[in-house]
């Protein structure tokens, strides 16, 4: 009987180790989500805004995001878009939240035919801006999309993956 308790003694720290780090996890996991939910664009523009220069982009509006990516406006929830203020420079960012997370591939996927069409546009005329535009940036995270050409565009994605 004595040699049967000092097996469960030994058991049981482990047994408490695995319920503390189960609780840690779903907790945190939980609090993620809640705070992706209630965390808008427009305060992922202001961390970028804080890391980066946007003073040579102009801001744009639902007319524009459509003009450029064929993402109907009752779709969004919530979005930044800036753009170069010149057309021959590539220069763009965009942070979307959309109403709903099962559209993020589709709109993913309108990004991606903006993306060829500025490859086409710059590959001859302007080398440089070509060379930007390969190097974009485009990811998502939930119900967001984050699109950059830029040169900052690393500080740009730094900003927006600090956000969650």
């Amino acid at each position: 009987m004595r040699g049967q308790w000092k097996g469960r003694r030994g058991l049981f720290p482990i047994v408490m180790s695995l319920i503390f780090t189960f609780s840690v996890l779903t907790g945190c996991s939980g609090k993620d989500n809640k705070t992706m939910e209630q965390l808008s664009a427009a305060q992922i523009g202001q961390r970028i805004e804080q890391a980066v220069n946007l003073e040579n982009m102009k801001a744009g509006d639902q007319n524009k995001l459509y003009k450029l990516y064929k993402i109907e406006a009752d779709s969004v929830e919530d979005f930044i878009l800036y753009t170069s203020t010149s057309n021959v420079r590539a220069d763009e960012l965009a942070v979307i939240k959309l109403k709903d997370s099962s559209q993020v591939e589709n709109a993913k996927a309108k990004l991606e035919q903006r993306i060829d069409a500025q490859k086409l546009k710059f590959k001859d005329y302007r080398p440089d801006e070509y060379f930007l535009v390969e190097h974009h940036v485009l990811k998502t995270k939930g119900p967001f999309i984050f699109f950059a050409v830029s040169k900052e565009a690393a500080q740009m994605e730094r900003a927006f993956d600090g956000a969650f």
